[in-house]
C-alpha cells in the first residue's frame, strides 16, 4: 500500500485543461493497476493532489439536470466564462477565481476501499480548517459538501464536492469557497439545491481577502493526517503535459 501522495499547485488553469491532465493521471494510475492484475505484477501506483484555481466555469455532473443553469451558454460566455458537461457524481457547480479546487487523484486500494469513508474523509479536512477560524463547518443528511447552520433557514454551503472512482481510483473533488465571487452563484442552482444559500470564508469572516496560501496549507495538513498519507511536493506544474 503506497501512501505517499504527490502534491502538485497547479495555479491559475483553464478547467478543461486541467480535466485533460487529471484523466492522463487517473489513466495511467488505471492502466498500471489492469498490467499488475494481468501479469501478476506489483508494480506500487501512484497517488496523486492537485490544486488549482479556475477561471469562471460551471459544470454539470452526469446525473445533474441543465435546467439548474439559469443563463444560456451565450449568456455566460458575455460574463467571460465556459460551460463543460463532465463526468463525475453531482450536479452543477461553479469553479472561479478566490476558490480551492483540489483534486485527489488517489488509488484507494492504497488507502482503503471505501467511498463512502473517502468522500466523509474530504468533509472533515474542510470541517477541521473551518474550525481553525472558528466556524462550525457541518455534513447535511443527504447532501455532499459542507455547510454552515445546517437545520436553519440561513443553512449556506461553503464548499461542494463531486467525485468519481473506477477501479477504486479517484478523480474530481471538492471546491472550497474563501474569496469568491458570489455573485456568480445566481446563475445556477448550486448543486440542484434550491433552499440554502452559498457563502465564503472571507464573507463568514468578514474579511475583504483572506490569505489563500495560509487556507491551502490547513487543508493539506489535515488531509495528510486524516488519510495517514505522506505528501512530497513535485513543484508547480507550470508546464505539464497531457
Amino acid at each position: 500500500m503506497n501512501k505517499q501522495v504527490t502534491f502538485q499547485e497547479l495555479g491559475y488553469r483553464d478547467y478543461k485543461e486541467t480535466w485533460d491532465y487529471q484523466e492522463n493521471l487517473f489513466q495511467q494510475i488505471v492502466d498500471t493497476k489492469i498490467r499488475n492484475r494481468r501479469e501478476g505484477l506489483q508494480e506500487p501506483t501512484p497517488n496523486y493532489l492537485l490544486f488549482v484555481e479556475h477561471p469562471h466555469v460551471y459544470t454539470l455532473g452526469k446525473s445533474g439536470n441543465i435546467e439548474n443553469l439559469l443563463v444560456a451558454e451565450a449568456e455566460l460566455e458575455k460574463k467571460g466564462a465556459k460551460f463543460y458537461k463532465i463526468n463525475r457524481g453531482g450536479d452543477i457547480t461553479y469553479h472561479g477565481p478566490g476558490q480551492i479546487v483540489g483534486y485527489p487523484i488517489l488509488d484507494l486500494d492504497n488507502f482503503f476501499t471505501d467511498i463512502h469513508k473517502y468522500l466523509r474523509l474530504l468533509e472533515e479536512m474542510i470541517i477541521l480548517t473551518l474550525e481553525e477560524y472558528g466556524l462550525r463547518g457541518e455534513r447535511s443528511d443527504g447532501e455532499t459538501g459542507v455547510w454552515l447552520d445546517v437545520g436553519t433557514p440561513f443553512a449556506r454551503k461553503i464548499c461542494a464536492m463531486g467525485v468519481r472512482a473506477s477501479r477504486w481510483v479517484t478523480m474530481h473533488g471538492f471546491a472550497f469557497n474563501v474569496n469568491t465571487d458570489l455573485g456568480y452563484f445566481d446563475h445556477m442552482i448550486p448543486c440542484g439545491i434550491k433552499d440554502k444559500a452559498v457563502t465564503s470564508l472571507n464573507v463568514e469572516l468578514g474579511k475583504t481577502e483572506l490569505d489563500v496560501e495560509e487556507v491551502k496549507q490547513k487543508l493539506l495538513r489535515h488531509f495528510e493526517t486524516l488519510f495517514e498519507a505522506r505528501l512530497s511536493k513535485s513543484g508547480r506544474s507550470g508546464d505539464f503535459q497531457n
